[in-house]
């Protein structure tokens, strides 16, 4: 039976092209060796191409006039030149924004990492394994070289703390040897300056659930006499991103996809949807939309399960978490008929969870769900509630409508559905939500939605003794024979 048609191959290349983004800052005695070393890793198979972008941080050292040079002589080479000196979050930035390669590389601009390494680094990633990969100067390696005591001890309490809040176990937070799917890393915003680069990124790639792998890396650090430009401060600011990232959900640029910062639903609340629907759930499950995962991850294992979308970031973020055998990742939308031709009636159920209420013509979407349902296949239906409640919120979020009860029984008979339960759910929400209306407030803050998630537990145990309906309808209908 499965797996189905139109699933997303395994994400694996033999070779790729590849983004090295190298900040300068006053390198003239290191950057043209490092740039040429950088270059001639194309003779690798891996690699069918190098972009070198090189982003001079306002040197005054003559540092500038020999990335104008390099520039001149090597087509792979870009050039950026910021106005003022900005520090290297800048300037990785900088680099980001012009990255055309399917995979981005941090390379400093003196000899501590070595270009040489980056077949190792690309491996996890071209095997399909990996979004991220981390050189790591503390794995065992080659050789590294023996340098100041007190500079990797900071080293080691920074990646500590931040393997505390992110709950990952790394052991080079700090390292500028950093590789990445470039399509997931451009979909990060980075707010940080200096050197807290490394700590936001850890941050948000592990709340985003990347796949990070580490790869022992050799290491030829320099002493300051040579040039090394990281002090105390750096560890200072350092510790203030890991705690400021941890505290503030801020992991998809809103430029590229603006919903997805006011509709993510935080964690526990996730569980408590989660929770309520699983148990309507069979062995064959279509989830539609599911996003990231958030949702996906409390459902399973099943027989089979499809978890589906229209966002190619959300569908790259899908296989990147999901990898086990019975979990298929597919693109389908709901308002395509033919996006369910091959599914037709092969399942048990089919999720739709905070999904109906975007879509104009939902009686259609109700019917291409029914198609894919064997008879007596059921549809969990999440769906906000009140008609009365509907608001600038609401828009938003790019709702087209809220639902009655008696509307959504209508359209689910409609559809070829009998009502198997119907209840209302989040009671609490309810009087939050017209609050908001009356204060015609255009969003919830990342504030209001964190206190209304600590509470979450509370409001679970006292949902049904609230006197008024609830934010939202969970409705489940099976498919008549």
């Amino acid at each position: 039976m499965f797996p189905p048609e139109k699933v997303i191959p395994k994400m694996r290349r033999d070779k790729a092209e590849i983004s090295v983004i190298v900040p300068v800052y006053n390198e003239r005695f290191t950057i043209e060796d490092v740039a040429v070393k950088v270059l001639k890793q194309e003779k690798h198979p891996e690699i069918s191409s190098i972009q070198l972008i090189i982003v001079d941080d306002c040197s005054t050292d003559g540092s500038t006039e020999i990335i104008s040079r390099l520039a001149s002589t090597f087509p792979q080479i870009v050039p950026i030149f910021l106005e003022k000196n900005s520090g290297k979050t800048a300037a990785i930035c900088a680099g980001i924004e012009v990255a055309e390669g399917e995979i981005i590389i941090f390379q400093d601009a003196d000899h501590e990492y070595d270009p040489d390494e980056y077949r190792r680094l690309l491996k996890p990633i071209l095997e399909g394994v990996a979004d991220v990969v981390f050189g790591s100067r503390f794995l065992v390696s080659e050789y590294r070289r023996v340098l100041y005591f007190w500079h990797s001890m900071m080293n080691a309490f920074l990646t500590c703390l931040s393997n505390l809040f992110t709950d990952l176990n790394l052991t080079d937070m700090e390292t500028g040897f950093k590789v990445f799917r470039a399509s997931l890393l451009k979909s990060i915003p980075i707010r940080s300056s200096g050197f807290g680069l490394e700590p936001e990124i850890v941050a948000k790639v592990a709340k985003r659930r990347w796949r990070v792998y580490e790869v022992p890396i050799s290491y030829q650090g320099r002493t300051w006499e040579e040039g090394k430009k990281i002090t105390w401060k750096d560890g200072a600011w350092a510790l203030y991103y890991i705690l400021k990232y941890w505290i503030i959900d801020d992991c998809y640029k809103d430029s590229h996809y603006p919903a997805i910062s006011k509709s993510t639903l935080p964690p526990r609340y996730t569980r408590w949807i989660a929770d309520s629907v699983r148990p309507f759930l069979g062995a064959n499950v279509l989830e539609i939309a599911a996003g990231t995962g958030d949702l996906t991850q409390f459902f399973l294992p099943r027989d089979n399960y499809i978890a589906s979308e229209i966002e190619p970031l959300f569908l790259e973020s899908l296989f990147s978490r999901f990898t086990t055998r019975n979990i298929f990742v597919r693109k389908i939308d709901l308002t395509r008929s033919e996006d369910f031709n091959d599914l037709s009636c092969r399942l048990d159920s089919v999720l739709c969870l905070n999904i109906l209420e975007h879509i104009e013509n939902d009686l259609e979407a109700l019917k291409n769900v029914s198609s894919v349902l064997k008879p007596g296949g059921s549809i969990i239906l999440l769906v906000p509630q009140g008609k009365s409640l509907y608001s600038r919120l609401d828009k938003v979020l790019g709702h087209c409508r809220r639902y009655e009860q008696n509307e959504l029984k209508e359209k689910l008979a409609l559809a070829g559905f009998e009502i198997e339960t119907m209840s209302d759910f989040n009671r609490p929400g309810y009087a939050g939500w017209l609050l908001a209306k009356i204060q015609r407030k255009p969003a919830l803050s990342k504030l209001e939605r964190k206190i209304f998630d600590h509470l979450v537990f509370l409001f679970r145990s006292t949902d049904k003794f609230f006197p008024w309906p609830g934010l939202s309808i969970i409705a489940v209908g099976k498919k008549k024979p």
